[in-house]
């Protein structure tokens, strides 16, 4: 990568130019589809409660202000999804946004701790127009004549040889053992962490080669935010999008049930509090969104720095940023 006279490395300047390119396109895709864009804010007084997710937290004292209706703390979000979401129960319609996220402890080949999300909400869309925008969308951005979709039981029992849903936890932990030993100790008590782990290792660098390809029906455990599934009871109405092996963008069916909500909270809560992670607060402004009610829809999260790099061709994030968390 170029180094400037400034002496911080910086981003191929070709990159730039595909990243604004791919901006304008994105935003005329959505723009013609009927959606309206949204600058949710990146700071919040609660953030969406996530089993491994870890959000950054800012004291409400560095901020140079005091008001007694503020919060102790303040949250850097992991998605605009909360805030997106209140503003489809205030009314809104079809909305999506471009803009910065950030994520604790994230940093690697497809990590950075502050990355590009695009998110979008179909207000009356469900499970199969969710998937169908999610194609079209890869499609025209890549470059594609179509794409693929698998269920992830039959991606499993293709690439493994067994159904991860009703596999045996004692076999699925032989199956984790075999590949590593060590880490299938750390996890063994979690069956998601372990189908977690089998999917990213052993199924996900297939997926996607030819073009793009929707992996479907996550088993109900995996549901985060979606609603369960209207034809299996044992799987969850979400998808993830591949591209090349790498996972791109993760769609709900979106659960309108806040008691649903709050139970699943709870749950990640337990496996926070079980990882080492800290409890966070369950009583959130998404939740109080969705008891007054949240309208049918469906949503979409995509990484756009990862959507880039593939359509470069770079094999890092870092490429395709103006400045990585390493020389920010």
């Amino acid at each position: 990568m170029p180094q400037g006279i400034t002496g911080v490395v910086m981003a191929n300047v070709n990159h730039l130019a595909a990243r604004a390119e791919l901006l304008r396109q994105t935003r005329r895709f959505f723009d013609q589809h009927g959606f309206l864009e949204t600058q949710p804010p990146c700071l919040s007084r609660d953030c969406v409660v996530d089993a491994y997710l870890d959000p950054l937290a800012i004291e409400t004292n560095t901020l140079g202000i005091s008001d007694p209706r503020l919060p102790e703390r303040f949250y850097l979000q992991t998605s605009p999804e909360s805030a997106m979401k209140r503003m489809l129960a205030g009314g809104a319609p079809s909305i999506y946004s471009i803009g910065p996220v950030f994520r604790g402890g994230e940093a690697g080949q497809l990590h950075n701790i502050e990355f590009t999300m695009l998110e979008w909400y179909e207000v009356g869309g469900d499970f199969e127009s969710a998937m169908r925008l999610t194609g079209q969308f890869a499609c025209e951005m890549l470059g594609t004549d179509g794409y693929d979709s698998i269920r992830y039981r039959d991606a499993f029992a293709e690439q493994l040889g067994f159904d991860p849903i009703d596999v045996a936890t004692d076999d699925l932990f032989d199956t984790v053992a075999g590949l590593d030993a060590i880490l299938a100790a750390t996890i063994a008590d979690d069956r998601d962490q372990m189908l977690d782990y089998l999917l990213s290792a052993q199924i996900a660098p297939s997926l996607g080669q030819r073009r793009p390809l929707l992996l479907t029906d996550y088993p109900l455990p995996q549901a985060a935010l979606a609603k369960p599934s209207s034809h299996d009871d044992q799987c969850a109405a979400r998808f993830e999008l591949y591209v090349r092996g790498v996972e791109v963008a993760n769609g709900y069916d979106e659960l309108l049930d806040a008691e649903v909500l709050s139970a699943r909270y709870a749950e990640n809560n337990r496996k926070r509090i079980a990882s080492g992670r800290p409890r966070l607060a369950t009583e959130t402004t998404l939740l109080d969104a969705m008891r007054e009610g949240l309208p049918p829809c469906s949503g979409v999260a995509m990484g756009v720095d990862r959507l880039l790099m593939l359509r470069v061709g770079a094999d890092r994030l870092e490429d395709v940023m103006p400045f990585g968390i390493w020389n920010a």
